[in-house]
């Protein structure tokens, strides 16, 4: 289970729960926080493990772009940006939009293609639960790898 704040939604608790076939997202007030320790005896709790990223958040026109440094138990592991285009929250009608402008600051490092979980919802409408999704998609790759110069995910307006 993964647990997930996020500051543009403050006032809920993400829940994902992992069964290795798919995964299930539960969404809760702040007093979620507060059960947690009396399930522990249904899961056991990673110590020390904790994934963040931390930067700015600029807004562009119709764009909002957020760098953010991720750590891992106070330890680097490299650089998040989330790239959100406010007046489309389907990525099939803005996904291009969406690349042309991140390849107008990061360069080639910008795939040419969605990453894969917006790939599979390339046609659903983007929530605040998919930008979660992905978010904990990226904290694991970071979790398994040595680290990595730059992540991306981008997000129609979640």
């Amino acid at each position: 289970m993964h647990i997930v704040h996020n500051s543009d939604t403050p006032a809920t608790t993400y829940a994902i729960l992992d069964t290795g076939t798919k995964q299930v997202t539960l969404l809760a007030d702040m007093l979620f926080d507060f059960l947690l320790p009396r399930l522990n005896h249904m899961y056991q709790a990673k110590k020390n493990l904790k994934i963040e990223s931390k930067g700015a958040k600029y807004k562009i026109g119709d764009f909002v772009v957020k760098i953010g440094s991720v750590t891992m138990s106070g330890h680097y592991k490299g650089i998040l940006v989330e790239v959100e285009y406010l007046p489309c929250v389907t990525p099939a009608l803005c996904w291009s939009l969406i690349r042309e402008f991140m390849q107008s600051f990061m360069g080639s490092c910008v795939q040419p293609g969605p990453p894969p979980y917006i790939q599979n919802r390339f046609h659903d409408i983007h929530t605040p639960q998919d930008t979660v999704q992905q978010y904990v998609e990226k904290f694991n790759e970071f979790r398994e790898g040595p680290g990595y110069p730059a992540a991306q995910t981008a997000a129609p307006n979640s």
